[in-house]
């Protein structure tokens, strides 16, 4: 979330019609216990081989002996050699290939290439001499004399689909009959990282959920209603006979008027609701042990409360964050069922899988987490079907928004839904910030991972901007939306728990953000002024909570201030590294502070005790 200062704004009478009340199955069906399948262990490595082409031709294939070279005319990214596609200015086609096999076991593969082209080419409207950029028979992208820059570029895509396969990493590049285009590649690199559970996430269980839901409308988006089921996996040596589903969204109710209503549970037996109802105890109908899997379902029933707020409806168009019950996670500490924070975030679950339905009225679009496909329902209403891999929560929004696309320069798909008053001025603008945003973060972080990114954009919401995995809240307003899109890697693909540790997804974003906008931080820790001893960057929610106005201040601002510091002690470069190494080995797990401060040290011979100590970060 990117704060702004709180606006003075009445309390919003809530009319909830509660759909159902929490109630126990006469007959519960049975979980059925399974044994979870075995994933293939991933050994992060990187399968291009001579990438740099530093080390002969080999295992290139190439059209002629020209493209891999070292001759003048052009430069390499790194090193002395390049592969120099086309540059002749007469009809000409050149190809450069290697064979390469994406391990199985591994759930992030991501392709790199550095480009430079250069064309004689004058016109600025046709692209006359192009190169194509493939893994197997799919093409990447495509570019042209259009794309022509002064120096290198860095190109990156998410190749994991094809995990476990042997395909060509394949450039061709196309000139037509005049007027040279040279397209100069360096530096190939596919990197593969990240095991189905992440070891480190092997005492977080229930693990692996797979959320499949089904729900319908009313004619404004404010009411839904259907289904909902999880299957999950006990990771843990210790029997599961529980498991919890947070129920975030009844902190916006009450426990007589319950936003969010669960009834007819299946897979287990229903007991009462805790922490102010947002938390639902269901024993299981059999005990899980160590890896075995169990599937518990629910009827569900959603009513979206006044007010611009993640979870609310400002006029025609409702907002539906959290709104989903997950999992809650228990590992070494318990079940982890703290409160509800309007503050910051509490929202601590593990990567998972959804496949979620949407029945609405045509008038109305629906952005949401993961890829969207629209089919006709029923007279006069759509069906929006969306899918998301390895995301911790699914929001959504429905309203005749105004829908503008473009894509990134690295190939994301952006979708900006602006509400009735967004010029179309500011609607393109914050189109041009998520693009640039997307492709900053990816390039210093690792690759985006969740298809394409919707932003919804109000200028009445409150608190300023929300983020959920594909899929942000936003004012207007170029800082805020670079930070939420942040977020994608920073609580999105590294996870934390928020409530306890919110600096870990905060501080980072913010740190990003700054370097997403060419600010260095310069000096910002010598204006640190602490109110109290107890006052630290590591703080959880609990204190802040308390202590609502030094929250921004402290976890946002101190907290970039401390990673900007611990830049200049690293250096750029090594800063760089540590921090794409540590989303790399945490991808879709979970971070700790303890776990930073290890892996800030492992990248650095000066004892960093000190520094932690300054800087307030405990654990």
């Amino acid at each position: 979330m990117r704060p702004t200062p709180r606006k003075a704004f009445a309390a919003s009478v809530f009319t909830v019609a509660v759909l159902a009340g929490v109630s126990l199955p006469a007959t519960p069906a049975a979980a059925t216990p399974h044994a979870a399948p075995s994933a293939a262990a991933c050994t992060p490595a990187q399968v291009v081989t001579n990438g740099g082409f530093e080390s002969g031709t080999s295992p290139w294939s190439q059209s002629s002996t020209s493209v891999i070279t070292n001759r003048t005319g052009q430069t390499a990214h790194g090193g002395t050699t390049f592969a120099w596609l086309d540059g002749v200015g007469s009809t000409h086609t050149d190809t450069l290939s290697q064979s390469v096999t994406i391990p199985s076991g591994c759930s992030s593969a991501t392709l790199t290439f550095w480009l430079h082209i250069d064309t004689a080419e004058t016109t600025s409207s046709t692209a006359y001499d192009k190169l194509t950029a493939k893994i197997g028979t799919t093409t990447l992208a495509t570019y042209s004399n259009l794309n022509k820059n002064t120096g290198y570029a860095q190109k990156s895509f998410d190749v994991s689909a094809f995990a476990g396969q042997t395909v060509n990493v394949a450039f061709t590049g196309t000139e037509d009959s005049s007027l040279q285009t040279s397209f100069v590649v360096d530096d190939v690199a596919l990197d593969t990282s990240g095991d189905t559970t992440p070891p480190a996430d092997s005492t977080r269980t229930p693990a692996a959920p797979s959320y499949t839901v089904s729900l319908s409308s009313n004619t404004s988006g404010t009411v839904w209603t259907g289904h909902e089921s999880a299957t999950f996996t006990n990771a843990s040596s210790t029997a599961l006979s529980e498991v919890y589903l947070r129920l975030w969204d009844n902190y916006h109710g009450t426990c007589s008027s319950l936003p969010i209503a669960v009834s007819n549970v299946t897979g287990g037996t229903a007991g009462a609701l805790s922490v102010d109802c947002t938390a639902l105890k269901i024993d299981l109908s059999t005990p899980l042990t160590q890896g075995q899997t169990a599937t518990i379902g629910f009827d569900l029933g959603i009513t979206v409360p006044s007010g611009a707020d993640r979870f609310g409806y400002d006029g025609a168009f409702s907002f539906i964050g959290n709104a989903l019950p997950v999992l809650a996670v228990k590992d070494a500490a318990g079940w982890h069922l703290d409160p509800y924070t309007n503050n910051g975030e509490s929202f601590y679950s593990l990567a998972a899988d959804f496949k979620v339905t949407l029945d609405h009225p045509s008038t109305l679009l629906v952005p949401a987490t993961g890829a969207s496909v629209d089919t006709p329902g029923s007279s006069g209403r759509t069906i929006t079907t969306a899918t998301a891999s390895k995301v911790r929560d699914f929001a959504w929004a429905a309203g005749p928004f105004t829908k503008i696309s473009g894509t990134s320069t690295a190939g994301t798909p952006i979708n900006v839904y602006s509400v009735t008053g967004i010029s179309s001025a500011n609607a393109q603008s914050m189109l041009t910030t998520a693009k640039t945003a997307v492709d900053a973060h990816a390039s210093r972080f690792g690759a985006y991972r969740y298809g394409e990114l919707d932003a919804v954009i109000d200028n009445n919401f409150w608190f300023g901007g929300m983020e959920y995995p594909g899929f942000v809240l936003d004012l207007v307003s170029t800082t805020a939306l670079t930070h939420e899109i942040g977020h994608q890697w920073w609580y999105g693909i590294v996870g934390d728990d928020e409530y306890n540790s919110p600096w870990l997804d905060e501080a980072f974003t913010d740190y990003a953000t700054d370097l997403a906008l060419s600010k260095t931080g310069t000096s910002c820790w010598n204006s640190v002024s602490w109110a109290s001893t107890a006052e630290k960057i590591t703080n959880s929610m609990a204190y802040w909570d308390t202590h609502s106005s030094r929250y921004s201040t402290v976890v946002y601002g101190y907290g970039k201030c401390a990673l900007h510091d611990l830049r200049r002690v690293l250096g750029d470069t090594a800063m760089a590294k540590l921090l794409k190494d540590y989303a790399t080995s945490h991808w879709y797990g979970v971070s700790t502070t303890a776990e930073f401060k290890a892996a800030a040290q492992a990248a650095t011979t000066t004892d960093l005790t000190s520094f932690w100590t300054q800087h307030r970060i405990d654990g």
